[in-house]
């Protein structure tokens, strides 16, 4: 926070609340559903822009496929609006307190991303109703905006989840909010490292999911262009993006060692303040200890993930007291699988890798094609695994060190109800995506074309491509 040091606790109710369990569901629910159609709207558009541009110089395959991905984004971007405006309430409705102390510190942010949406809803449209309307050249150029409008609103979202790990942009003078900056707010030392490990989240999940989809395809015999260029697209984002995403864990792992030491601690499963601290991988928080875990061979390799130091010291959760650690056992499982299944997908792509390198065909191998369906729902899970991680791992607090997620809390007795009903929404609106993306699914694969664009190749020797 800007103007002072010391955490101020806001403690607003005796004792938590009833609606605490159901509000932390309701939260996870929402969030859980919305982020996987957030990295559609994050990563899809510049694949897209990548296979239109390559079918204006000729490829019909290529042009064909992005004209079906741009009506899958529309199908997505409808529904992800849906649940994107539900969360956009519960703010309100799960954390009252929490929006009446700080709202003007992070209105801003929502505001941007609520222009960053319009402009996406609005060229996005243009985009998807523009076939055979629009010259191609300048078609194409509408995802551009498209593209910047998907990275902008989820860099805006972002940072008021940054915030709530390094809360900044504010001071507290007799138990009240004043001296608001909502642009240090936004810019807070989370929001680098937490957006760039986030939109290269977004890039892995989109690359495999539709990787895997068409390897799918691939696999039961549809071996046209058209699924070539459906694997090898998306799976070369996927393969910029995996690599990097160590690298980037990396750095923000040494945030966390300096400014949330206690979640780093349980991502760990430390109990005990260590010098030259070492990784234990697996096992169980049980009586303040990890028990059956699996210690990697290599002495203070945590202290040197944290502070670049073999001998540096790491914080322990121990340091606290217990009512200010967060779910130990919750917290270093997720993190163990979102590690464990990065290292996975890094080693996929590495093995793809192997394969180019050697000059092999890179679709003839059965065995890294039935990888690659898997490949998806992993990277899927290792993104929702990686969230557990950032928001069970910042408990108790739902702005770090400043104001207690049960202090937040609404006091409101109809949570459970409105929790059941999203379930309902929620599973509705997944039924109802699934059914009109299988069934474009099937009529594609059943060879069924559009009408053939104006700047289409069939006429591209008439030179309508401007």
């Amino acid at each position: 926070m800007s103007g002072h040091t010391e955490a101020v606790s806001l403690h607003l109710f005796a004792d938590a609340s009833s609606a605490l369990l159901p509000a932390r569901n309701q939260m996870a629910l929402s969030l859980g559903w919305h982020i996987v159609l957030s990295c559609f709207g994050m990563a899809f558009p510049a694949m897209i822009f990548v296979l239109h541009r390559k079918g204006l110089n000729g490829d019909e395959a290529a042009l064909e496929l992005a004209k079906r991905w741009s009506k899958v984004a529309g199908v997505l971007f409808a529904i992800g609006a849906v649940s994107g405006t539900i969360l956009s309430f519960e703010l309100g409705l799960l954390w009252p307190v929490m929006m009446e102390q700080f709202g003007d510190v992070v209105g801003l942010a929502f505001a941007l991303e609520g222009i960053a949406f319009f402009l996406e809803a609005i060229f996005l449209g243009i985009y998807i109703y523009g076939w055979g309307r629009i010259p191609g050249k300048l078609h194409s150029l509408m995802l551009v905006p498209v593209i910047a409008s998907g990275v902008a609103g989820g860099f805006f979202v972002i940072s008021v989840n940054a915030w709530m790990n390094a809360p900044t942009g504010f001071d507290i003078v007799d138990g009240v909010v004043t001296n608001v900056d909502p642009i240090a707010a936004m810019l807070n030392s989370a929001i680098w490292l937490q957006f760039l490990h986030m939109y290269l989240a977004a890039v892995m999940v989109v690359g495999f999911l539709l990787a895997g989809t068409y390897a799918n395809g691939y696999l039961k015999g549809r071996t046209n262009q058209l699924q070539k260029l459906g694997i090898l697209v998306p799976m070369t984002f996927a393969a910029i993006a995996t690599p990097l995403q160590p690298l980037v864990g990396h750095f923000a792992g040494q945030r966390l060692a300096d400014e949330q030491p206690i979640k780093l601690a349980a991502m760990e499963g430390l109990a005990e303040t260590t010098t030259s601290a070492n990784i234990e991988l697996g096992g169980v928080f049980i009586d303040g200890e990890l028990k059956g875990a699996v210690p990697v061979p290599i002495n203070g390799l945590l202290s040197f993930i944290a502070q670049n130091n073999f001998n540096a010291e790491v914080i322990g959760l121990n340091s606290v007291p217990e009512d200010e650690r967060p779910p130990t056992n919750i917290v270093h499982f997720a993190f163990n699988v979102m590690v464990g299944l990065g290292m996975a997908l890094t080693g996929l792509i590495a093995a793809f890798g192997y394969l180019k390198i050697r000059g092999k065909p890179l679709l003839k191998s059965r065995l890294l094609l039935r990888a690659l369906t898997l490949s998806g729902p992993a990277a899927v899970v290792a993104m929702e695994t990686g969230w557990i991680t950032t928001e069970v791992g910042r408990q108790p607090w739902i702005v770090h060190g400043i104001m207690r997620t049960e202090d937040a809390v609404t006091e409101a007795g109809y949570i459970w109800i409105t929790l059941s009903v999203l379930i309902v929404v929620y599973a509705g609106m997944t039924i109802g995506a699934t059914q009109v993306l299988r069934s474009m699914s099937k009529r594609w694969a059943a060879g069924e074309h559009d009408l053939p664009s104006a700047y289409g190749p069939a006429n591209l020797e008439d030179g309508d491509t401007t």
